[in-house]
């Protein structure tokens, strides 16, 4: 247990009314924050908050916003329930979120071995993917648990001006895709959408799912979330999911990886579906299909742009060289239709 951990155990046991605390284990995951977990007895808790050691001075912001969020879904989305919320520096130094414990698993590639065998497993699973998704794009808005989350206006036109001004400023390599995708992007903006609630980083891997059967528990990991265009959360749940992909092996060949078989729901399967439970129409989705693999190539590169650099050294950064391009082929065909 670090330091840390143990500094957050007496806190917990006033805040929680819990004898004979301890600290569980750290949970793996959850972009950059620390996820730790506590035990009293047959109870359990999960504590989140960024490290002491990040650089980003926003940090703070992604963990309260992620409270509010979370308030503000219950009842209307599958998600860890608010135990409590510590603002008090001198627990901890920095606020921390304290949430329900979810027993569930993230998929990834391989499904839980109670329903590994059931081949509309996956499919049940894609659609409760779509289904949580368009519950979060129904959660009431405007709403004062919302009020002042995001800026909606131009949403999709401040993506590509601060995505393609960044990727100006820090290059590495030869990109030329990426550009001329951000100039037709910037080109073609659809109009305006009704905002409403996105998650930021929706894929099957932000869920925890049944370990007994394809149901998904919770979605869990919301500090990207704002108040904004839901059909790029739809384009990024839907980017990575299935057979029609056009670059081989598919940019983050492990994420979706176990979509990718024979007799699986397509994705306008499941665009449709979730067309039909938020009332919104599919007509610019091409188009949101592009952005969503542009905008993640030009996000990610980023971290390429550090393994050059020598700033960092993981398999994840490496595996960059390969996949903002594959991403930046989807991008081009996703374009034309071909998606």
């Amino acid at each position: 247990m670090s330091h840390e951990a143990e500094e957050v155990i007496p806190w917990l046991a006033q805040e929680l009314g819990w004898s004979e605390t301890r600290f569980t284990g750290a949970l793996a995951g959850g972009n950059s924050n620390l996820t730790w977990r506590f035990a009293s007895g047959s109870e359990s808790c999960v504590v989140r908050t960024f490290p002491a050691e990040t650089i980003s001075p926003t940090a703070h912001r992604g963990i309260e916003r992620e409270e509010r969020v979370l308030r503000a879904v219950a009842g209307h989305v599958r998600a860890p329930r608010v135990l409590a919320w510590c603002d008090d520096l001198s627990v901890l130094g920095r606020p921390f979120l304290v949430v329900e414990c979810i027993d569930g698993t993230a998929i990834t590639d391989v499904l839980p071995e109670a329903y590994a065998e059931d081949d509309d497993a996956v499919n049940r699973l894609g659609c409760e993917l779509i289904d949580q998704l368009a519950a979060i794009h129904r959660v009431p808005f405007p709403s004062a648990d919302l009020e002042g989350l995001g800026r909606p206006e131009s949403f999709l036109q401040r993506q590509l001006t601060r995505w393609t001004a960044v990727r100006e400023k820090t290059l590495v390599r030869a990109l030329p895709e990426l550009f001329s995708l951000g100039q037709w992007l910037a080109d073609n903006v659809p109009p305006d959408c009704e905002p409403s609630l996105i998650h930021g980083d929706y894929h099957l891997d932000n869920t925890l799912a049944s370990h007994h059967k394809p149901e998904i528990l919770a979605v869990i990991d919301w500090e990207l979330a704002t108040v904004g265009d839901p059909y790029t959360d739809l384009g990024l749940a839907l980017m990575l999911w299935g057979n029609e992909r056009h670059a081989d092996p598919p940019a983050f060949a492990h994420l979706h990886a176990i979509s990718r078989r024979p007799g699986v729901l397509s994705r306008r399967d499941l665009a449709q579906r979730w067309s039909e439970l938020t009332g919104r129409d599919l007509a610019h989705l091409d188009y949101y299909m592009a952005f969503s693999f542009w905008r993640l190539a030009a996000i990610v590169e980023g971290a390429y742009c550090l393994y050059v650099q020598g700033k960092v050294d993981s398999d994840y950064a490496r595996d960059l060289e390969y996949n903002v391009p594959a991403l930046l082929k989807e991008a081009q065909e996703a374009s034309r239709g071909n998606w």
